[in-house]
């Protein structure tokens, strides 16, 4: 597998998971520059222009969350996921979806309005509504992780590493603070796994 990188965006999950499941795999660091993600080769394999891109065997996909299932479908688990069609299945599906679809959303309004936009289109009311929503996220995941050290138990699954990648976001924009302490024990708890450093540092 060739992974095409930017540090600290999405592709860290699918680093993260190669490195959990013992998988061999090549990081491609790329350009990001508006030039380079407007070019007609890039597009054909991304075409919004973003990370992560994933080729595996003459198959080019896109999607960061796609990417980790279909990992796991082709690769075998390793007790990474419980079995499909079961309860704790949609659970893990759940989580998986709500990290990325849910509660990372308002974390990008946040950046975009705080960071990527020029001063002068930014909307301070955009933020707090995004703040607002997004410590609703954060608020199910500290009551699932208050009893739980992972979202689905005590076992440690690839939904960990979806919502790890928001929780970094999370961080970063000042959400995740220090009221939600069963939240941050769950996230050093991630934190301090070989493959989420290992893919934070690519």
């Amino acid at each position: 597998m060739k992974i095409y990188h930017v540090k600290g965006t999405r592709s860290v999950r699918v680093i993260w998971l190669c490195e959990e499941l013992g998988l061999p795999y090549e990081v491609e660091t790329i350009d990001f520059s508006p030039a380079f993600r407007s070019t007609a080769a890039w597009r054909a394999k991304s075409p919004t222009g973003k990370v992560p891109v994933m080729e595996d065997d003459g198959f080019v996909m896109f999607e960061s969350g796609a990417m980790v299932q279909y990992v796991l479908d082709r690769y075998g688990n390793a007790g990474l996921r419980p079995e499909p069609g079961t309860p704790s299945s949609a659970r893990f599906l759940q989580w998986c979806w709500f990290a990325e679809a849910t509660f990372a959303r308002p974390l990008g309004d946040i950046i975009h309005h705080t960071v990527f936009k020029p001063e002068a289109e930014r909307i301070p009311a955009v933020v707090v509504d995004a703040r607002g929503r997004a410590l609703t996220c954060l608020d199910a995941v500290n009551e699932t992780v208050t009893t739980n050290s992972y979202l689905l138990g005590d076992d440690f699954s690839a939904a960990d590493i979806m919502m790890g990648y928001t929780l970094m976001l999370a961080k970063r924009v000042g959400v995740l603070a220090d009221d939600h302490a069963p939240a941050n024990a769950y996230y050093e708890r991630l934190q301090v796994r070989a493959g989420f450093r290992i893919a934070m540092d690519a």
